[in-house]
């Protein structure tokens, strides 16, 4: 007779833990990167600021304000269950098809491929001309083949046990944070013996700057608002994963408190260090620059190499040698940030099954108290992705379908308001609800923006929300017919995840 798996998660995660969790998840390639793009698109060090403070107001306060629902539902899936709750099991379901298909996997995809291409800086055999299977138009490089294991290394770690996933997130995060300190500390320290100081002429000029030929074109009146909402792309993308740890919830440790303060200091953290880390990117690089300079500071951050600004900056203080030390890091801060991504994804797609909403495997936790067969599920996904190469394609939608969730969400604690005024609160939203309707409208107009003025990544984001639908309807078909399931919990507002 084979030993009965455990029917329940195993309460390991402190607050140190949880915290770990939520700033190792944020900080991983995107604050090296997206800055280049989004100073193209506001052309100011002045109005990039602006972007990236709106975005940290909009993170800090989304989490203030999804503390209120994890004190109120402590339980495995997060996101999920707060939608679910708030509105009706579609509406959780896809939230969970998106993380699913285009968010969380997505997203480890890209965050595997940059550990990859930044590990090739470090051994010249990992890159993508390195190719070793063709076969139409898939090539499958050594790049490839380095991002998979490390999904695949990191499934297998996060399958042994939560105890084995929170030691690996909690050594890279302190790690990282430690690394990136560091960097900020040289940057503030050796910025004025460069020789560059940020100008007065443009600090608060906006400009659109052309990517090819680097012309600068002045924006005016709503153009500027325009301008922020989408460089703001990259900022809230970078932001991202802030309520990961929710995900976990039936792991923590007195959840109705912990997960809140974590996601708090966690995006608190997180963001003090990206806004710090543009500081240092505007003390060091002149932001308009030419896309022919031959020199870092010739083609400033807007023209940066590859859009690679942290490395950049670095060489830009100690010299070429020093992007091996910044490839390095961001090889230590992908890993660790896809350790949290892997981690926290899996317990969706558990409470997913619990709702018979997801293979019903994923719903079992292993012998580790773990979802293991969720866990497998991700990361073959992921891995396809990576394989695929559309990832990159995929995470441009990303942002768009975040804040239509993230937008309901924030809705729901509204109605859930109404609907159980007497249910236990630990904490409450900060500010509501004013607060919480300042956000709902900065999320809706930077939608609306990224609809007008940029729909061919806006559409596909929307089409593949509402491609859940039938396929929420043909699940439940599908359990009907084959007798898997006798219905879905939640549908009274009391289900279990």
């Amino acid at each position: 007779m084979s030993e009965k798996l455990p029917s329940s998660f195993t309460k390991s995660l402190n607050l140190v833990d949880s915290t770990a969790i939520v700033v190792g998840s944020m900080i991983g390639s995107g604050i090296f990167i997206v800055s280049a793009e989004m100073s193209r698109t506001v052309g100011s060090p002045g109005w990039l600021l602006v972007a990236w403070l709106i975005t940290g107001f909009m993170t800090i306060i989304g989490a203030l304000s999804y503390g209120e629902l994890a004190s109120m539902m402590p339980k495995a899936g997060g996101q999920y269950v707060y939608l679910r709750e708030a509105y009706n099991p579609l509406v959780g379901f896809l939230y969970g098809w998106t993380l699913f298909m285009v968010i969380q996997t997505g997203t480890i995809a890209a965050v595997a491929m940059a550990f990859a291409k930044f590990a090739g800086v470090l051994i010249p055999w990992v890159g993508e001309s390195n190719i070793l299977l063709q076969a139409g138009p898939v090539k499958i490089s050594t790049v490839h083949i380095v991002a998979v294991s490390s999904i695949i290394l990191l499934t297998w770690i996060n399958t042994r046990g939560i105890k084995a996933g929170k030691r690996v997130q909690n050594a890279f995060t302190f790690t990282k944070v430690m690394i990136l300190l560091l960097f900020l500390l040289a940057g503030f320290f050796f910025a004025g013996s460069l020789g560059y100081h940020v100008s007065s002429d443009y600090f608060w000029r906006p400009a659109s700057l052309d990517k090819v030929t680097g012309v600068v074109t002045p924006l005016s009146g709503m153009m500027i608002v325009v301008a922020l909402g989408m460089a703001m792309v990259g900022s809230l993308f970078t932001c991202d994963a802030w309520n990961n740890i929710a995900f976990a919830s039936g792991e923590v440790i007195n959840p109705r408190r912990t997960v809140p303060l974590a996601m708090f200091w966690g995006t608190v953290i997180a963001f003090t260090l990206f806004f710090l880390s543009n500081v240092v990117y505007i003390k060091v690089l002149p932001l308009r620059g030419t896309p022919f300079g031959s020199t870092v500071v010739e083609r400033g951050i807007a023209f940066a190499s590859r859009d690679t600004l942290g490395t950049v900056t670095i060489s830009s203080i100690f010299g070429d040698y020093a992007a091996f030390i910044m490839a390095a890091f961001i090889v230590i801060s992908t890993f660790g940030c896809n350790n949290g991504l892997i981690l926290s994804g899996a317990r969706v797609y558990y409470a997913m099954a619990k709702d018979k909403l997801f293979f019903n495997a994923a719903g079992r936790l292993n012998d580790r108290n773990v979802p293991g067969s969720g866990l497998v599920f991700q990361c073959v996904w992921a891995s396809l992705l990576c394989l695929s190469g559309s990832y990159s394609q995929l995470l441009d939608y990303v942002v768009f379908a975040v804040l239509i969730f993230y937008v309901l969400t924030i809705v729901g604690i509204f109605i859930l308001r109404k609907r159980r005024p007497a249910e236990e609160r630990e904490f409450k939203a900060f500010g509501y609800p004013v607060i919480q309707v300042i956000y709902i409208l900065l999320a809706v107009a930077i939608m609306i923006i990224l609809l007008a003025f940029k729909p061919k990544f806006t559409w596909p984001g929307l089409v593949i929300v509402v491609i859940g639908i039938p396929v929420y309807y043909l699940w439940k078909n599908l359990v009907r017919t084959t007798g898997s399931g006798e219905g879905i919990h939640g549908l009274n507002g009391k289900g279990k995840a």
